[in-house]
């Protein structure tokens, strides 16, 4: 696990310049289950990036801006009080060009309430992959994907069940 990890590591970085190096780059996960949040940090934190963390959408928009702002909304879409739409939806109004991705067991209610993503939204279905993530995060970003197929395959964790 430790070289594949190491070559997705290597791969991140390689590229053009024009691409910022994972750590550089400021993602905020929120989800209000615990396991999921751990799950993203091990594997965001695994391929190079510093992810903050939050388990409620007013928990993120207090992190968001302590950190000043952030290059990437990696939420779920049904938490209480705020759904992850409503979050991205308040953030984006000081940060018109966030790129968020939802991390949804429900898709079809993010598609009843919102029919069209906008630009710089995806989706990725719960429960995913270490490569599914990390291939998701990479092409909200980049626009291609640069992790390894060995890692797309990999079995999720124990921990995420």
């Amino acid at each position: 696990m430790t070289a594949l990890l190491n070559t997705l590591m290597s791969r991140l970085t390689e590229g053009p310049s024009h691409q910022t190096p994972p750590a550089d780059i400021r993602i905020l996960v929120v989800d209000d289950e615990d396991t999921v949040l751990q799950y993203a940090n091990r594997v965001l934190r695994a391929a190079g990036y510093r992810p903050v963390l939050a388990s409620s959408g007013a928990e993120a928009l207090e992190r968001a801006e302590a950190m000043g702002g952030c290059d990437v909304l990696l939420t779920d879409l049904m938490m209480p009080a705020m759904t992850g739409a409503e979050l991205a939806c308040r953030m984006r109004r000081s940060a018109p060009d966030l790129k968020v991705l939802y991390l949804t067991g429900f898709s079809d209610r993010l598609f009843a309430t919102k029919p069209t993503l906008w630009e710089n939204e995806a989706y990725l279905d719960k429960p995913c992959s270490i490569g599914g993530l990390l291939e998701a995060v990479s092409l909200i970003l980049y626009g291609s994907c640069v992790a390894p197929e060995e890692i797309a395959t990999t079995a999720v964790p124990a921990l995420w069940l």
